[in-house]
């Protein structure tokens, strides 16, 4: 079975897979999951990404409203984090195995630097056989500034440590098609309209993310080499009951020639701006050159240089993704121009090319 040969596992589990209708922490559900997760321990380095602070939080202050205003939210969930870290390393002891708290914000990801932070703490837990319990730094994030979900950040975790398989456990079995008996799709290879028209975006009461954020991070696994997995979480031992019974949505990836940075940029949840471009300009980037000034059209957005942007044709389709070597100011009063004219419109010497070719992935 490709989990139980997987090197490098994520385990995606949602508010309401360790948390019940009260409020309390499914201790009995945890420790199925980790007789699960001894199975494969041995050949696999394990991370699980759960939600649930804010459940716990809620429940352990008696609060039971469900809208609650985002600066509140963030008061709640850091009470609600230290309970979460708290029962899981109470029942990892019992089973002698070692966990260590990670809490991780959007710039922790989206930035290249961080981002190789982030991948180097979870390189050494790994060295000390610790199993990462990561979850949204929800303390100090915004609605700007958000994954808005742990199913993305999963999946950007998994890209980031270059995981082989991601499995999200959620209160499905799995993506549903529109029949009337409601079978479950095995395999996925490709996120189209055919998949996207599944979307459902009905939430339980603690979950933040629905189908259509489960499709989010498919996409990212999809691109960054990772198989995906959606399967039940609301049964005992779920990896297990996953495997004997076949029942999951099992997303399979690209055999992706990107290196890891590239698989980094193609993978990012969002775009600082936008680029506009002409067709001689697409079709230097269809042959694999690199983005000049002279085929920029208009620039959309605000950016500094080395954000990610994204880069449209003349018929409004995103064709490539990359990390700008300009601001967005600069590219405009360049647009339009040669390469050899770049010194003396901005006063300074720069780079001749606005996206490297090293620095960009065609979508």
């Amino acid at each position: 079975m490709l989990i139980k040969n997987s090197k490098k596992i994520v385990i995606k589990l949602g508010s309401s897979t360790v948390v019940d209708n009260k409020g309390q922490f499914k201790k009995r559900w945890v420790k199925s999951l980790i007789k699960d997760i001894k199975k494969f321990r041995k050949k696999s380095d394990l991370v699980i990404v759960s939600s649930g602070a804010i459940a716990l939080g809620q429940n352990y202050l008696k609060i039971k409203k469900k809208r609650i205003k985002l600066e509140m939210s963030q008061a709640i969930a850091a009470i609600g984090q230290i309970h979460l870290a708290g029962e899981f390393q109470k029942i990892f002891d019992k089973y002698k195995i070692k966990t260590g708290q990670i809490l991780i914000s959007p710039d922790d990801t989206e930035q290249r630097r961080r981002a190789l932070n982030v991948r180097r703490t979870f390189d050494n837990l790994f060295k000390l056989k610790a199993v990462p319990i990561v979850n949204e730094n929800d303390t100090t994030a915004t609605s700007e500034i958000k994954y808005g979900d742990n199913d993305r950040l999963a999946a950007r975790v998994a890209q980031i440590i270059g995981a082989d398989t991601l499995i999200i456990l959620s209160d499905v079995d799995g993506l549903y098609d529109k029949s009337k008996n409601k079978k479950i799709i095995k395999t996925v290879s490709k996120i189209d309209s055919n998949i996207n028209i599944l979307i459902d975006n009905q939430k339980n009461s603690y979950g933040s993310g629905g189908i259509s954020t489960k499709l989010d991070a498919a996409k990212i696994c999809i691109n960054a080499g990772c198989h995906m997995f959606i399967a039940n979480g609301k049964k005992n031992n779920p990896i297990n009951n996953m495997v004997k019974n076949n029942i999951y949505t099992h997303f399979i990836p690209k055999i992706s020639s990107l290196d890891a940075r590239k698989k980094w940029i193609i993978s990012s949840l969002n775009s600082s701006g936008k680029i506009y471009i002409d067709q001689g300009a697409a079709r230097a980037l269809n042959d694999g050159k690199s983005l000049l000034p002279a085929g920029i059209i208009k620039v959309e957005g605000l950016f500094e240089k080395g954000e990610n942007v994204l880069i449209i044709d003349e018929n409004k389709k995103s064709i490539a993704r990359g990390l700008s070597s300009f601001s967005s100011s600069e590219i405009n009063k360049i647009k339009g121009k040669q390469t050899k004219d770049i010194e003396d419109i901005l006063g300074y010497l720069s780079k001749s090319e606005i996206i490297h070719k090293d620095d960009m992935v065609k979508l």
